[in-house]
């Protein structure tokens, strides 16, 4: 019997060369990704065991000790008026900003996809707020939307209207930081939407345009069946965007005014680094986290069974 067929017919020194070989082969792809591996639970995984751990424990950043606690923290957190405050504007900033990015972002996104000379140059200056520093955006946004010296009270005034307070009226300061996160988180939406349009094939177009359908309808039975995996995808990340929105509220607004746009993270960042409360600011950590998850499985049970991803 051959030797390829047999392995007893293969010498002792040859089967352990061949085990060695066949090893190799199997931990050379995870030793290939276990710098990145490393990076990633340094910076992740470590950071988030820490926070869960010190969120059941009462610290201030000097004292060495960490007693531990229990669930005081969070039952601090859960009976804290500032904390459901802090959850329901934040709620209200996504319901109202995700779906306002979506939808203007899929409608731009239908004009700029035919590859014209201005359809290219409107991508690239639509883009680029996504690329630009969020705090110089706050700052001048900050000029824009000012009472006494701002451009939209200036052109407000040579209009006869008087001055308004968007900054400082709890009616409008919410809606302001929507329409600056809108307008710096635009251009990525539409970029995304232009490739997930691309990426459709012509020919389901030709055939709806052969068998008369008008524009809409093919809007509505081509174009955004195809393009729900993307809708999906844009999703999952403009959600967790509205959660975690910190900057432009931090430099516009403080959380202000009178709490109408504090965030959830503004408040982990004053409880935890103005207050010291590391605790408490964990475990508000830990529940944004835990609501973040929920939030995903909950789209992926509703919208990602009907989602296909077909060529």
């Amino acid at each position: 019997m051959s030797t390829l067929t047999d392995p007893s017919a293969v010498p002792s020194g040859g089967r352990h060369s061949l085990f060695r070989a066949g090893l190799r082969r199997r931990a050379t792809p995870y030793l290939m990704v276990l710098p990145l591996m490393g990076f990633i639970a340094a910076f992740t995984y470590i950071p988030i065991a820490a926070s869960l751990n010190l969120s059941f424990r009462e610290w201030d950043f000097l004292s060495p000790d960490k007693p531990f606690v229990g669930l005081d923290n969070y039952r601090l957190l859960l009976s804290s008026h500032e904390f459901w405050n802090a959850l329901k504007v934040t709620t209200v900033f996504a319901l109202i900003s995700v779906p306002l990015r979506l939808l203007l972002a899929l409608g731009i996104a239908s004009y700029l996809v035919r590859e014209t000379l201005p359809s290219r140059f409107l991508r690239g200056a639509l883009f680029l707020p996504s690329v630009t520093s969020t705090v110089a955006i706050a700052v001048v946004f900050s000029w824009i939307f000012s009472t006494d010296y701002g451009l939209m009270n200036a052109g407000l005034q040579l209009l006869g209207a008087p001055k308004v307070m968007w900054l400082q009226d709890p009616q409008l300061a919410l809606f302001v930081l929507i329409l600056v996160n809108t307008w710096k988180q635009l251009g990525y939406d539409i970029i995304i939407y232009i490739a997930g349009l691309q990426a459709i094939p012509q020919e389901l177009y030709d055939a709806a345009a052969i068998d008369g359908g008008r524009r809409r309808h093919v809007f509505r039975r081509v174009t955004l069946p195809l393009v729900m995996p993307t809708t999906y995808f844009l999703l999952v990340i403009s959600v967790i965007d509205a959660f975690q929105v910190f900057t432009i509220v931090d430099v516009m607004t403080h959380g202000g005014p009178a709490g109408a746009t504090d965030m959830l993270v503004n408040m982990l960042f004053r409880v935890g680094f103005t207050l010291f409360d590391i605790g408490t600011g964990s475990a508000l950590a830990v529940l944004l986290f835990v609501l973040l998850i929920a939030l995903a499985l909950i789209k992926s049970r509703f919208l990602g069974r009907n989602i296909h991803y077909g060529s």
